[in-house]
């Protein structure tokens, strides 16, 4: 990437996180709906300690903290930095205030600007991508903290304000069928990527067929008709223990008016979508509604397998595959762990990825949250089978090993 085109990548994405904010109060941008969310505030302060952190301790002349105490309250989870808040308890930071992380943010962008200029040096090109991959990830985890946030709230506020949206027609159901085949996957080296995505390696697949779309919420909700969430036959053991501990019986924002089913979301309260793509499910709930169906969820070597052929141009699709990128994170069957060969970078940086490949499942794809040009045929999110917050949803798969199948 050339040094404009990164300058100008690193404002617009700076840009973009303090755009996702202002619709916002200085109260809702420091509430914390649950441990697995952060604070609006907090968010905007963490990414702005990535660089200051990882680029400005180790490359700017005569360095000093904006606040020494930042290191610590705004430290995620890099146990090699030293000390941190607990996640938990990050909604009880009334202090520093908003106006005072937005300063923060000014001093460290205008002091990263100065080094760059004087420096432009490769790794400081790399360290500040990193940084822009890390503010991305924020990003999106900034849209479905807030959604959390004004759910809890019994005004259920709307966070932006438009018309109800038109109904978007799925696409009948069909499925893509795959041969066998001895395949590469993981990153080819070419532009950025996590080191979670690394090393490229090959993988064999058995014959199987992937839907050609996502689940839709008419399909799921059939399934909550026909008593999905009662029969213990359909759920893993753990699956059906959470269901009976957290009384779920429904998508995470599904709310049952009479006869009428809506759906909260950053407009408010509207009328379920049947036709969009079921959204808000654990991997509990993707792999019960999947065996109700008689399919199962893909691996993570079958998804990238049947995404190759997939790009964002319909015109040069090799397959009839839709719905892979922008719509909702898909859970695989793959448990989150290295790839062969895989090792962590060196230092504290290295525990951006390394250290969680444990008790947790790989999505695939990416959302309609997900940042424009983030997503990648490679890339690998992960979160435990729990997880509902995010934008998780569903994408059927099959073996062709049984040829008898009907659907």
């Amino acid at each position: 990437m050339s040094e404009i085109n990164l300058l100008e990548r690193w404002q617009q994405v700076r840009q973009r996180s303090l755009a996702l904010a202002e619709p916002l109060s200085a109260e809702d941008c420091m509430a914390q709906s649950m441990p697995d969310a952060s604070p609006i505030k907090w968010h905007l302060a963490h990414t702005t300690w990535f660089f200051e952190t990882f680029i400005l301790e180790s490359l700017e002349p005569a360095f000093r903290p904006f606040h020494p105490a930042f290191r610590v309250l705004f430290n995620s989870y890099y146990n090699g930095i030293g000390e941190k808040h607990p996640r938990a308890q990050r909604g009880a930071l009334t202090r520093p205030s908003l106006a005072q992380v937005l300063a923060y943010r000014q001093d460290v962008d205008a002091r990263l600007s100065k080094l760059w200029h004087e420096e432009k040096s490769a790794q400081l090109a790399n360290l500040i991508e990193l940084g822009l991959q890390h503010e991305q990830q924020h990003q999106e985890l900034m849209l479905t903290d807030v959604k959390h946030l004004l759910s809890c709230n019994p005004l259920l506020p709307a966070l932006f304000v438009s018309p109800l949206p038109e109904l978007h027609w799925a696409s009948p159901f069909t499925w893509q069928p795959f041969q066998a085949a001895l395949l590469e996957i993981g990153h080819n080296g070419d532009g950025f990527c996590f080191d979670n995505e690394t090393p490229r390696h090959r993988q064999f697949v058995e014959a199987f067929e992937m839907a050609t779309r996502l689940v839709s919420n008419g399909e799921y909700l059939a399934f909550i008709e026909a008593g999905g969430y009662q029969n213990p036959a359909l759920w893993l053991a753990e699956g059906w223990d959470w269901l009976s501990s957290q009384k779920t019986r429904h998508p995470l924002y599904w709310q049952l008016h009479g006869p009428q089913w809506q759906e909260f979301g950053l407009y408010g309260l509207q009328e379920l979508d049947l036709h969009k793509p079921v959204c808000h499910l654990s991997y509990f709930e993707a792999a019960a509604y999947a065996q109700w169906v008689g399919a199962r969820l893909p691996s993570e070597a079958e998804w990238e397998y049947a995404a190759q052929g997939v790009t964002h141009n319909r015109a040069q699709q090799k397959n009839d595959l839709q719905q892979l990128f922008d719509h909702c994170w898909q859970w695989t069957s793959s448990s989150y762990a290295a790839y062969p060969g895989y090792e962590a970078p060196v230092g504290a940086i290295g525990e951006y990825n390394g250290k969680f490949m444990v008790n947790q499942y790989v999505l695939r794809g990416s959302s309609s949250f997900t940042p424009t040009h983030h997503a990648r045929l490679t890339y690998r999110n992960f979160f435990p089978a729990s997880a509902r917050w995010q934008m998780t949803g569903i994408r059927l798969a099959r073996s062709l090993l049984n040829t008898a199948r009907t659907m």
